[in-house]
């Protein structure tokens, strides 16, 4: 019999055991910036208010979740290429970023948690006077905060929260214009801090349109579904209200946005992993993170990373001695 064409078990060529494992991403920030008495910016900023910049975050957001092509990322500052989001008359308000280092990992929440504390603790973030920890309403996030980052205060991404309100408000607004209506009500509602208003809303929606269709919405027009986005907006603002307290944030000169990771995912992405791809050597994957963490962390790490690794070209080898004595084996 002939040698089978095939050596992996009769397999075609191509990817095979394809993983769908999700890359976890933490940046850490050291940030500076004035508290201030009153909310220093009380109103949402115009790049909030613009349709056509609002519609363009949402997409770019939508798209970091793989539901859109667009591989833009928004900065702290810029929001996705629009106004600046932290300056009005007042001039700016938003701390400034002085120094950026991350992580990232393919393993579980379970090993994520104890590598970003690690990380936390070695920037001495444990020390500071000031505290934050920003993400989106992922339930492991939320968890992790709970098990290493207790007494850092809790804060929902912004970003977030204005593409479920944004989304909910057009799928109820009747038409365009109607829809663009129901999300600047909504969405200063939530700048300002009454979530619990905009709930209320969402609520009598609910009870109007119905339950939302179970299972996975597999289509774009299961997507679309009204009585879907409804559900997918109560719930987000409900589970994370108390996350929610922006006006709080800003006089205490905490970041509301996770804008600065979002854009860490899109650099990760651009070297590791396109949308839509599966890795089929995870423990590869790996050491391709920890590498590209080197890189985009604003430290030394990268240097002494060559400068201590086996074999570095930057170390010069010492010469290894001959020892004539014979080998002993001493038992304690």
């Amino acid at each position: 019999m002939g040698a089978h064409p095939y050596p992996r078990g009769g397999a075609a060529p191509g990817v095979h055991e394809a993983q769908n494992k999700e890359d976890k991403i933490a940046g850490l920030a050291t940030l500076k910036g004035p508290t201030f008495a009153a909310d220093p910016c009380p109103e949402p900023p115009e790049s909030f208010l613009c349709p056509r910049r609002v519609q363009r975050l949402v997409s770019q957001m939508k798209g970091h979740s793989g539901r859109d092509d667009t591989q833009e990322t928004p900065d702290e500052s810029t929001t996705a290429g629009v106004e600046p989001i932290a300056t009005g008359s007042a001039g700016r308000w938003s701390p400034e970023k002085l120094v950026r280092t991350c992580v990232a990992s393919l393993g579980s929440s379970c090993s994520f948690g104890p590598l970003v504390a690690a990380e936390a603790q070695e920037r001495h973030f444990y020390e500071a006077r000031r505290r934050a920890f920003v993400a989106d309403g992922a339930a492991y996030n939320w968890s992790i905060h709970e098990g290493y980052f207790r007494d850092f205060e809790p804060v929902v991404d912004l970003l977030h929260v204005l593409c479920y309100v944004y989304s909910s408000a057009r799928a109820v607004g009747g038409d365009e214009s109607g829809g663009w209506r129901q999300y600047e009500a909504w969405m200063r509602s939530c700048w300002k801090g009454r979530v619990a208003e905009v709930l209320v809303e969402l609520d009598g929606w609910h009870e109007r349109l119905g339950e939302s269709p179970a299972g996975e919405a597999r289509t774009a027009e299961d997507r679309r579904d009204p009585r879907r986005l409804v559900a997918e907006a109560r719930c987000y603002l409900r589970n994370n209200e108390k996350r929610m307290d922006y006006p709080r944030y800003r006089r205490e000169g905490l970041p509301t946005t996770s804008s600065l990771v979002e854009s860490l995912v899109g650099e990760f992405s651009a070297r590791v992993k396109g949308k839509q791809k599966h890795w089929n050597r995870p423990d590869g994957a790996e050491s391709i993170l920890q590498l590209r963490a080197a890189v985009l962390s604003e430290d030394d790490r990268l240097s002494r990373y060559f400068t201590d690794r086996s074999g570095s070209p930057f170390r010069k080898r010492q010469p290894v001695e001959k020892d004539d004595t014979p080998n002993t084996q001493t038992a304690a």
